[in-house]
């Protein structure tokens, strides 16, 4: 059989006054989710292990059976592969922000979600050369943007220069004695002062001005890494698997992993149509010879971050419409939905709260959940368990798996 996984980043929650008590998938009309889940098997799923504050990519990681602790070398290089940047052995690669620095001090982290004119802004970046090291920049999703440092003698032990707050750009510094760490720390804070120089009278950031919206003036780099080994997930298994995701995080994980990585239009956007045709490209891939497929739909997490839980309310019910077509096919397969790890919208960042899983599908045991959230599914079937043991649950029950022992 053929399995599905539906992860909708940040969704988890906490319940939230603004909602009369409920977190935003209970608040939510879910009648498809509500639907799979009657149908089904719950529970809740811790991403890494109780009470871990995952990132998308150490979340991702996991579920996707490895082990974070031993493959995680930083954002970077899954941004960077995300974004189709081939990686080389020795570069480092960095997450970076387009942000507006205002008389010396951050003052938007991300520009205003600039949406437009970055393609222009990253230009002017890539291609540099700064100590005998070639700079490699492109644009992302919004105000998102990868670095690639090529060179010889470089390090990712290195400080952020993102300050993860307003107020002053932190300084790189090395995390270690090294030559190369120190090296690198230089080079880093030599580019971000550069960012600032060639984009402050950017023609894109002059109109951003006049039009009174903040301008994406200086470069935030963060996350440093080295490209990770990654085992061929399809060696592992032995399945055709792919991945549909519009965040470059995610992108890469599967990339580096050896997964397809399909593009779907629309696949960055937020509207009902997008939701729709990730869902549709995952059946297509499914039905065209493919094994397994990761579905990532981010929205839930921004609205998360801006702590903002009846816009998280909304957009799960406009996701929850585009899983319509999945009632025709659950009962030929296997279909699961959770998320990569919680953001309260009362904390505005990611937490370490377990989240809701569902499982339905052919052959599947039913408990007594009717409905899907955090609450209900704590009193599922599946009890509590850990990211990294999802596709073994799934994999053996679409007979995908090999017997261990005789």
């Amino acid at each position: 059989m053929k399995v599905m996984l539906i992860i909708l980043d940040g969704m988890g929650d906490r319940p939230s006054e603004a909602l009369g008590g409920l977190t935003p998938l209970e608040a939510a009309e879910t009648p498809n989710m509500d639907a799979l889940a009657k149908k089904g098997i719950n529970g809740m799923m811790d991403p890494i292990a109780p009470g871990i504050r995952a990132g998308s990519d150490t979340a991702h990681l996991s579920i996707l059976g490895y082990d974070p602790y031993e493959v995680y070398t930083g954002r970077g290089p899954f941004e960077a592969a995300g974004e189709g940047l081939e990686l080389m052995p020795g570069d480092v690669a960095f997450r970076c922000n387009f942000a507006t620095l205002t008389d010396g001090k951050i003052s938007d982290r991300r520009a205003g979600r600039i949406k437009e004119g970055t393609h222009e802004l990253a230009a002017s970046l890539d291609g540099m050369e700064i100590d005998g090291v070639k700079v490699i920049f492109k644009e992302s999703v919004e105000h998102r943007a990868v670095l690639v440092l090529r060179g010889e003698g470089l390090s990712a032990n290195i400080s952020d220069a993102d300050p993860h707050a307003l107020g002053p750009v932190h300084k790189v510094k090395p995390l270690d004695d090294s030559p190369e760490a120190r090296r690198t720390a230089d080079i880093v804070n030599t580019f971000v002062k550069e960012s600032y120089e060639r984009l402050k009278d950017h023609p894109v950031n002059i109109k951003r001005i006049e039009e009174e919206l903040p301008p994406a003036n200086i470069v935030l780099p963060r996350g440093a890494g080295m490209v990770p080994h990654l085992s061929s997930f399809t060696e592992r298994y032995g399945i055709k698997a792919g991945a549909i995701s519009g965040v470059s995080i995610v992108r890469g994980v599967c990339r580096l992993a050896g997964m397809d990585v399909l593009d779907v239009e629309g696949a960055k956007g937020t509207a009902k149509s997008d939701f729709h045709a990730k869902v549709v490209a995952g059946l297509e891939y499914l039905s065209n010879g493919g094994d397994f497929v990761l579905i990532n739909m981010k929205a839930p997490d921004l609205f998360g971050h801006d702590s903002d839980p009846e816009g998280k309310r909304d957009i799960i019910e406009w996701i929850d419409s585009a899983f319509e077509p999945l009632n025709d096919v659950v009962d030929r397969g296997i279909i699961a939905i959770t998320a990569d790890h919680s953001t309260p919208c009362d904390v505005g960042d990611h937490s370490g709260d377990p989240v809701p899983l569902l499982i339905a599908g052919k052959g599947v045991r039913t408990d007594d959940v009717e409905e899907f959230g955090e609450r209900s599914a704590m009193k599922g079937g599946l009890g509590q368990i850990r990211g990294n043991d999802l596709l073994n649950i799934l994999f053996q029950l679409a007979g995908l798996s090999e017997k261990f022992g005789a």
